[in-house]
């Protein structure tokens, strides 16, 4: 009679495994169902509405961060859009955010570091793959812009021809691959000048000081009465604080050189002498949080996002460490970016919305 019941209940615990692997597998089908009708080939930014948005694609730096692409910001206006650098996997992060890749007009580069420009191969492919695109992507940026731009076309030439190969001409149009590079090059004594001004869009370009590098840009972008600007790599920058005056929203880079400092001597003391240098060198030319909240403070802006973080701030906990005393300088709203982030501006409005993609 034992064995029986025991049998019994063998069987039963089978029959309620496979119930439960079954009904798993019934719930990943579904799960799998409702993304495909909620995500794919959906326009994600149309709930946005009209207005400024600006995604951060990457709010890192060269550090490594598991959590953070190398720099990024997007910004999409109106029905235009536009890439603003484009560090190591960025791009991947903006096509998970569901930037409408279609809508992409221009990349812009603040500079020529390697990384706010490894990521730009993949953001020339996916601008035209994904965007459809029909004439190559313009990429305005410093002087070099063009060498730069020419070595990405070179590199991905081979992989553009296997892609025709592949799709044929109508999915990958030969005419849109790669990019066309426009060098800005501001006159002596100049700080600022528009270099895009299309249906309601206007885009000014910024020098900011980030030497040894030389031009360094930062920019502002303008539509229907709502503003934000980006400084790129740059300690504080008078040139840039006049070019932003009353915008909604500055984001800013941020490197705290306290904890850099701190970094230099423990490598010193484990024998990494040439690494211990970098971390020495790389404090003269960035911004600390306070210079960015004393910028944002000057500027009169309404919210700061601080981007391009050094060192990388892997907890909540460290927020506060990082930050210093930025927020006792900057009394509006002060984030630390964070990959997938998007802030609205709508138009006609004067609101300052934070949402996450994910």
């Amino acid at each position: 009679m034992k064995r029986k019941v025991a049998v019994i209940g063998s069987l039963l615990a089978i029959l309620v495994g496979l119930a439960l692997v079954l009904g798993r597998g019934a719930i990943a089908e579904r799960a799998f169902q409702s993304a495909l009708d909620k995500n794919v080939g959906v326009d994600q930014s149309a709930k946005l509405g009209d207005g400024l948005h600006a995604y951060v694609c990457g709010s890192g730096s060269p550090m490594p961060d598991t959590d953070r692409a190398g720099p990024c910001i997007a910004v999409l206006a109106g029905n235009q859009g536009f890439i603003f650098d484009s560090g190591s996997g960025s791009v991947r992060k903006l096509g998970r955010m569901g930037f409408p890749m279609g809508k992409l007009q221009a990349e812009f580069l603040t500079h020529l570091h390697s990384d706010h420009i490894d990521g730009l191969g993949e953001a020339l492919l996916q601008a035209w793959i994904a965007g459809s695109r029909g004439a190559p992507l313009p990429v305005y940026g410093p002087e070099g812009t063009d060498k730069v731009v020419a070595g990405f076309n070179a590199a991905y030439a081979l992989d553009q021809g296997y892609r025709v190969a592949h799709h044929g001409p109508k999915v990958a149009n030969p005419a849109g691959a790669g990019g066309a590079a426009q060098v800005i090059a501001l006159p002596d004594g100049v700080d600022s000048q528009v270099v895009w001004d299309q249906q309601g869009v206007k885009i000014t370009v910024i020098r900011v000081n980030h030497a040894p590098i030389s031009p360094a840009f930062g920019y502002r972008v303008d539509y229907k009465g709502r503003s934000l600007s980006i400084s790129g790599d740059t300690v504080y920058s008078p040139a840039f604080v006049t070019a932003s005056k009353g915008v909604d929203l500055m984001f800013h880079e941020a490197l705290n050189k306290q904890m850099i400092a701190a970094m230099g001597k423990k490598l010193g003391e484990r024998g990494q002498a040439n690494t211990a240098q970098i971390m020495t060198d790389i404090q003269n030319y960035h911004a600390s949080p306070e210079d960015a909240a004393r910028s944002a403070k000057e500027a009169g802006v309404q919210a700061l996002v601080l981007y391009h973080l050094v060192p990388p701030v892997p907890a909540t906990l460290i927020e506060p460490l990082f930050l210093g005393n930025a927020p006792k300088q900057f009394g509006g709203t002060l984030k630390l970016g964070h990959d997938g982030m998007i802030v609205s501006l709508p138009a006609g409005g004067k609101q300052v919305k934070f949402s996450d993609a994910w």
